[in-house]
């Protein structure tokens, strides 16, 4: 492999991709804005930079896997990598942001020549290590083509349609996501208060019209009551923030999702930001709680 990549965000998802690509062959360097979660992928392979700048010199490829638009625009534009990358460079942004703002960067950076790929991806921790992401890519078809040799060490890509287009394609599918972990939390608590188990509960349904990746992985944990993230609840509610205004934009009125993200709104804010989004379980139970309280 000849291709130099620099990966920009080595976290939960960044770190597991990086190991991907190095376990495909690819010459990486990395940088993270805490120094010991880009340190940590030395002994696989990597290697290090000290600022975004340095990781992303001569690099014809250039992964970001930031927590929001706002930080992936401080990367890009204020740290000074987009001045770094030379004309013919892409840029392949993996992180969930909000579809104007992937337009936006797209067109920044066309403007110095280099492309722009919006490439978001579903399939959590468990996924990146695997290499079975779902990665929904907007901008130029033949651009996308020929980077099959890079999506393939990740996962399976679609070319979804134009710049932006992979970041609504994202937000539409964390509305499931949200909707579904709320309807499994839900059902959850109608079978313990019905009397029955919710692991058998959940080992009955699977295989049904209700199995899903979410009954799979976050029934298991709802189940077991481990709900150390994975997704944290707080970038949960950061997307369906970015539906929501895309809904409103759009003159859409989307009820369920507005539903749940009302919900997810209160448990970030109780202290939650940080526990998996398959912890509205807790929520939701504790909603039920009060209102027995209540009751009484």
């Amino acid at each position: 492999m000849t291709r130099k990549i620099a990966f920009l965000g080595t976290g939960l998802m960044g770190a597991p991709m990086v190991r991907r690509l190095l376990g495909a062959g690819f010459d990486l360097t990395v940088w993270n804005r805490d120094p010991a979660k880009a340190e940590a992928l030395r002994a696989d392979g990597a290697k290090v930079a000290a600022t975004a700048v340095d990781a992303v010199k001569d690099a014809e490829i250039v992964f970001t896997m930031l927590s929001d638009g706002k930080a992936v625009g401080t990367v890009l534009f204020e740290a000074g990598v987009a001045a770094a990358l030379k004309p013919g460079a892409i840029v392949i942004d993996t992180s969930s942001i909000a579809p104007p703002t992937a337009r936006e960067h797209a067109q920044k950076l066309a403007a110095r020549g280099i492309t722009h790929i919006d490439s978001p991806v579903s399939g959590g921790t468990v996924g990146a290590e695997a290499g079975t992401l779902a990665l929904m890519a907007g901008g130029d078809g033949p651009t996308i083509e020929s980077l099959a040799d890079v999506f393939v060490a990740l996962g399976r890509v679609t070319h979804v349609g134009p710049s932006g287009a992979g970041q609504v394609c994202k937000l539409a599918n964390q509305q499931i996501v949200a909707i579904t972990i709320g309807a499994v939390a839900e059902a959850m608590m109608l079978v313990e208060a019905g009397g029955a188990d919710r692991g058998k509960f959940r080992d009955a349904i699977r295989g049904g019209f209700a199995e899903s990746r979410i009954l799979e992985l976050h029934g298991k944990r709802m189940v077991d009551r481990t709900f150390q993230p994975g997704g944290p609840s707080r970038l949960q509610l950061k997307d369906l923030d970015a539906v929501a205004s895309m809904a409103e934009s759009l003159s859409l009125r989307l009820p369920l999702t507005e539903e749940v993200r009302g919900e997810f709104h209160a448990f970030v804010a109780d202290g939650h930001g940080e526990t998996d989004h398959s912890g509205l379980l807790i929520h939701l139970e504790k909603i039920n709680h009060r209102q027995r309280e209540e009751n009484r």
